[in-house]
């Protein structure tokens, strides 16, 4: 029992030989998800809770007052895709203390069948305790390059909420656009169906031919169908939108409470500044870099040993001759041991790799600057564009296709006007009142996609009543 109590003793040096990891510097304080919560759009610690804990508290409700700000809310709480990025993040950021720890240390024990006969006695059983160190740099490597994955996951999940919240917002935008088709296109039914009511009087007063109530039916048909069509889509767009604020398809989706014509506020050039400097796709390749380049480092240690230190105790007991010197006495030998990294092929193998994923991540950088640049460019020439024409339709079409058709209408009245001009000027009304909404959610859907591109919200100049320009309530 006594020689038990002494091979206690032994459980210590387990806790010294841990303790030597704190000889080994740690990597690059690292921002934790819940820390490093951001991004324009959403909410941040709430997001965290929900992704973290599980929560449990409803989610805000989507009514007719809902903004796209409350949808863009909504999604960043509920879209699973955007939670599994986010816990393939927190997982990368639980891989670093993992990476930085020491292996775990070794406990040996040995018993004797027969018993080996010494000078001082009889040799029983024998317990060891080791610890491999790795070679001076590279725990902190391997530190290092969990560090830097975890950077790449954190990266990968705001390129994952940016491209959430660009498929919110053009879903909501073609959402928006088909209520204002709709809305429109059941006012020019209206207006169609009382201009055949009074192509009909006018003809069975004889004040007016056939051919004019049929014309009247024939584009009353073709707008009733077309009005058919758009209520038809509406389901398919909200299942759309349903998708992406992680609902299910057959969830009620109220038409959208707006959609403002905001102008941006900047040039090509700031737009391929913040790219590069807030884009997360070129901030995680980057991190990929800064991963393979301690990669290569870490490759490089692989040339240098391990270190292994242990402890062996040696219970004994009394000699069988009385009066001999240290008769009994429990020997402790101290032990160091080192691997020997002969096979030079393996480890140049090993290092070429890393050399070359490093190469790899450096090409798919500049690969990736050049294709968001083009993108950038693109989306930005797509945007003034569709200003441009919001101007032109607002400002000119619409106002002088309104102007016509009332000039028209009155000539009719008076026999000066046919009743084809009639059709001809409210059709085309209809077209250019329908154009300008679809303008208008395709500049909503170009500026989100620009904003995906540079990773920040553009600045933009706030919406007048002009911008918003002439809506209509619209009714299920």
């Amino acid at each position: 029992m006594v020689k038990f109590k002494k091979t206690v003793l032994l459980l210590p040096c387990i806790v010294a030989l841990g303790g030597c990891a704190g000889l080994y510097p740690s990597p690059a304080p690292y921002e934790s998800p819940k820390a490093a919560q951001k991004g324009f759009g959403g909410p941040r610690e709430e997001e965290h809770l929900l992704y973290e804990n599980g929560a449990t508290d409803p989610l805000p409700e989507l009514t007719e007052k809902s903004n796209l700000q409350n949808y863009l809310a909504y999604a960043a709480l509920n879209n699973p895709g955007l939670r599994a990025a986010f816990h393939r993040w927190k997982a990368a950021v639980e891989r670093i203390p993992q990476a930085r720890a020491l292996p775990d240390p070794r406990f040996t024990y040995g018993y004797f069948v027969r018993e080996i006969e010494t000078r001082v006695g009889p040799q029983r059983q024998r317990l060891g305790i080791s610890q491999m160190f790795p070679w001076f740099g590279k725990l902190r490597l391997r530190a290092d390059v969990a560090s830097k994955a975890a950077m790449v996951a954190q990266q990968q999940y705001e390129a994952a909420k940016l491209k959430l919240f660009y498929r919110v917002r053009s879903a909501y935008a073609e959402y928006y656009h088909l209520s204002r088709a709709v809305a429109i296109t059941r006012e020019n039914v209206a207006l169609v169906r009382y201009l055949e009511q009074v192509a009909r009087t006018r003809y069975m007063a004889a004040a007016a031919g056939h051919p004019n109530m049929i014309r009247a039916q024939l584009e009353l048909g073709k707008l009733e169908d077309r009005l058919n069509t758009l209520k038809d889509l509406r389901g398919p767009l909200a299942a759309k939108l349903n998708a992406v604020l992680g609902r299910s398809a057959d969830q009620p989706v109220p038409w959208p409470h707006g959609l403002p014509a905001e102008r941006i506020q900047a040039d090509d050039e700031e737009l391929l500044a913040w790219l590069k400097e807030a884009n997360p796709e070129l901030r995680a390749l980057e991190s990929e870099i800064g991963k393979r380049q301690s990669s290569v480092e870490l490759a490089r240690k692989n040339y240098y040993p391990d270190i292994t230190l242990g402890l062996n105790y040696m219970e004994t007991g009394p000699a069988r001759m009385s009066g001999v010197r240290d008769s009994g006495k429990d020997p402790v030998m101290a032990m160091v041991s080192l691997n020997l990294p002969i096979w030079r092929g393996k480890y140049e193998a090993a290092t070429r790799q890393a050399e070359a994923q490093l190469r790899s991540a450096q090409n798919s950088l500049r690969d990736k600057e050049n294709t968001l640049e083009s993108d950038v460019k693109l989306a930005a020439y797509a945007v003034r564009d569709a200003e441009r024409k919001l101007d032109l339709y607002q400002n000119m079409l619409i106002p002088k296709a309104k102007e016509s058709l009332k000039v028209t209408e009155i000539a009719f009245k008076v026999g000066k006007a046919g009743f084809l001009d009639l059709l001809d000027g409210q059709r085309a009304l209809l077209e250019f009142q329908l154009s300008y909404e679809r303008s208008l959610a395709d500049h909503a859907q170009r500026v989100a996609q620009l904003e995906m591109l540079v990773g920040k919200e553009v600045p933009r100049s706030m919406p007048t009543a002009d911008d918003v320009g002439a809506q209509s309530e619209t009714t299920e």
